[in-house]
């Protein structure tokens, strides 16, 4: 207990206030056979220089993207951040800011998330969207765990262009639900929409699809929403990236019911890898209202006519009865959120729609030097995105690893997923000098 900052005899008082003897006689009743009899394997303490100087050597191991030039993607996106985002969230008010439960005292916190639902409902078409979400994937998970409370259906589509981390993410939400999921493969990089048909049925509760694909590509998206739109209870659910809707069609004009995905890209840096945001938005219906989860903001007026914002509606075990509960996602990000809202609010139409044709164009300028190049090929050259899979005669892993030595992060090794090649993303950061670089590099290797 020598990291508490109680004296002995205040230990003492207290031991002695409550009946105990010793402190170890309050975890008398955990089981000998479970009870640890050896000391814990830490290291003694240490002072406050030494501890400083062990965080900065373990810290020097890691490498930033100041040291290296990234093409990794695969559902984080290394998109330029305005330096005024930092510059606002680190305002105490925001910076600190807890759960918005008393709304009186909250306002800020609840009209930022207000804002924020407001821009990713008119990012996505939907008529509702909640205070966010832990990340891209649990986002997913919930989309189709409301989506088999709707239709009170257990048969998910699940096709295999749906990013893995999700899918994975999906299926364990979904077991302890006893949801039956029809993985649909594919040969190329977007799938077979008569694959959808042929297993679409009255006992579909819905159908998942990813806007681009994991492999950047885009889907048949008026084929497959022609396919769900003949079963009238399937929801269907697209799961986009947000920053590319400045220029995609919003997925409401596919029929979307619910629109899920990961919002690292509005404004969010890499953070080795979190904390993220995830979005979530549905259609303007009570029955899609009532069962979506987490909470949303709303506003009011107080009884002097003036504008307030308050919690609207809180479907989590937090508020109500845990039978009632939609969900167990306890927390919205709200600062992650704040980020993104700041970031739509300072990029505007013009602004994102900027970096949805630079990331555009890049890409496709880069993908066009690689496929000249003798032994690699770009398989999904003639539809993606921003991103784009390299298929080479040489291994990815070996690739990735040579380029390393050049301070070089070519990229996803899809041999992880089972796959062949290289996932490259490009975003409005590369500079022609830096893909040129690139391409140059595999040239020679």
């Amino acid at each position: 207990m020598d990291y508490i900052s109680n004296t002995t005899a205040e230990t003492e008082k207290m031991l002695k206030t409550i009946g105990v003897n010793a402190v170890e006689d309050l975890f008398k009743m955990i089981p000998e056979e479970v009870a640890l009899e050896e000391d814990l394997k830490i290291d003694s303490g240490i002072s406050e220089l030494e501890l400083m100087n062990l965080a900065q050597e373990k810290a020097s191991k890691n490498k930033s993207l100041a040291d290296q030039l990234s093409f990794l993607g695969a559902g984080v996106y290394d998109h330029y951040l305005p330096g005024v985002i930092d510059h606002l969230i680190s305002r105490s008010e925001f910076y600190t800011a807890y759960t918005p439960y008393q709304a009186e005292l909250s306002q800020g916190t609840l009209e930022a998330i207000y804002e924020y639902q407001s821009m990713i409902s008119e990012l996505t078409g939907m008529g509702i969207a909640n205070a966010s979400m832990l990340d891209g994937g649990s986002a997913a998970a919930e989309a189709v765990a409301m989506a088999a409370r709707i239709s009170r259906n257990k048969k998910i589509i699940l096709p295999e262009t749906i990013n893995p981390a999700y899918r994975e993410v999906i299926k364990t939400y979904g077991d302890g639900q006893n949801l039956e999921f029809v993985e649909i493969e594919s040969e190329a990089e977007i799938i077979d929409p008569a694959q959808i048909a042929e297993n679409i049925d009255k006992d579909t509760a819905a159908v998942i699809v990813q806007y681009p694909n994991f492999f950047g590509s885009i889907e048949k998206m008026n084929e497959i929403a022609e396919i769900i739109e003949e079963n009238k209870k399937v929801i269907f659910i697209v799961i986009a990236n947000p920053i590319l809707l400045g220029v995609l069609k919003p997925p409401s004009d596919y029929g979307a019911d619910i629109v899920v995905g990961e919002a690292q890209n509005l404004g969010n840096g890499l953070n080795y890898g979190g904390p993220y945001l995830g979005f979530m938005a549905c259609r303007d219906e009570r029955k899609m209202l009532r069962q979506l989860p987490g909470r949303i903001v709303g506003k009011t007026t107080d009884v002097d006519g003036k504008e307030g914002f308050v919690l609207t509606l809180q479907t989590r075990e937090q508020h109500i009865r845990r039978e009632k509960a939609t969900s167990n996602i306890c927390t919205n990000e709200a600062l992650n959120a704040l980020m993104a809202t700041i970031y739509l609010a300072v990029m505007g139409k013009k602004g994102l729609k900027e970096v949805g044709n630079q990331s555009y164009h890049k890409a496709h300028y880069l993908a066009e030097k690689i496929d000249k190049i003798p032994g690699f090929d770009v398989a999904n050259k003639n539809n993606f995105f921003h991103e784009f899979v390299v298929k080479s005669v040489k291994k990815s892993e070996e690739i990735k690893t040579q380029l390393a030595k050049d301070n070089i992060i070519a990229g996803y090794n899809l041999d992880k997923i089972g796959k062949e090649g290289l996932l490259i993303a490009v975003t409005e950061k590369k500079t022609k000098e830096e893909l040129d670089k690139f391409a140059e590099k595999l040239e020679v290797l």
